[in-house]
């Protein structure tokens, strides 16, 4: 990979992912999940078990009824109901909806290098957030984060595949050799990127999500696949 400061010409269109590539997101749901997994505090399960059974349940979850909030706290009380064998009681409803409650009360964590390095894309470039989730949730905390005027557009998928980035493409009337998703889950941000034609920025976070995990697909012959330490090194390519 080469490290030529700006080797790309300006005038790129670059697709960015939300969480975890502009700002922390996952560190406060895996928070949650201790905080669930020890107020479970199972007498037949392992916590590692429990963490499984959860993750099976939010695989559930997201196809059903997508991402964000509401479908997390869905996803505990699912999870609790199963291992319990029994429906959740009121008491221990709240229980389970102060641990969803302490993550919408999170400030927004810019990553390190973003509040710097996005000004700089955005006078070179054409930059359009693009983050999957529940609209409203996503939409506000765009807001929060002081980063929205660096935006000419913002996209939020329910799904990040590629039927949503050929969408996108089509919309924007976007040119796929000079169009870049930015982002750090293999299967969210980088796998359907390629599949739909476009060029990929891997950009890596020690802390996501279990379910964005995947193998990186191999990029066709004309397209690129940079894979970056941090959101700062974007500035030496473009």
């Amino acid at each position: 990979m080469s490290t030529d400061f700006r080797k790309y010409a300006s005038g790129q269109t670059l697709l960015v992912d939300a969480d975890d590539t502009l700002w922390e997101n996952n560190i406060y749901f895996e928070r949650s999940i201790a905080a669930f997994i020890s107020y479970v505090d199972h007498h037949e399960y392992s916590r590692e078990e429990v963490r499984e059974k959860l993750n099976e349940v939010e695989r559930e979850n997201t196809r059903l009824h997508g991402y964000g909030l509401t479908s997390f706290r869905q996803s505990l009380v699912t999870c609790f109901e199963r291992l319990s064998g029994e429906s959740i009681t009121p008491e221990k409803h709240e229980r389970i909806v102060s641990f969803v409650q302490s993550i919408a009360d999170q400030e927004i964590e810019l990553l390190p290098g973003v509040a710097e390095t996005i000004p700089e894309l955005a006078s070179r470039h054409r930059l359009i957030l693009m983050t999957k989730g529940a609209e409203a949730e996503q939409a506000d905390k765009l807001t929060r984060s002081g980063l929205a005027s660096y935006f000419t557009g913002v996209e939020i998928p329910k799904e990040k595949n590629a039927a949503a980035y050929h969408a996108v493409v089509a919309k924007y009337e976007l040119a796929p050799h000079s169009t870049w998703m930015i982002g750090n889950s293999p299967k969210s941000d980088i796998n359907p990127a390629l599949s739909a034609g476009l060029h990929a920025i891997y950009i890596h976070h020690p802390g996501t999500w279990v379910l964005e995990q995947d193998a990186l697909t191999k990029p066709g012959a004309e397209q690129k696949l940079l894979d970056l330490r941090n959101f700062a090194e974007l500035l030496k390519h473009f």
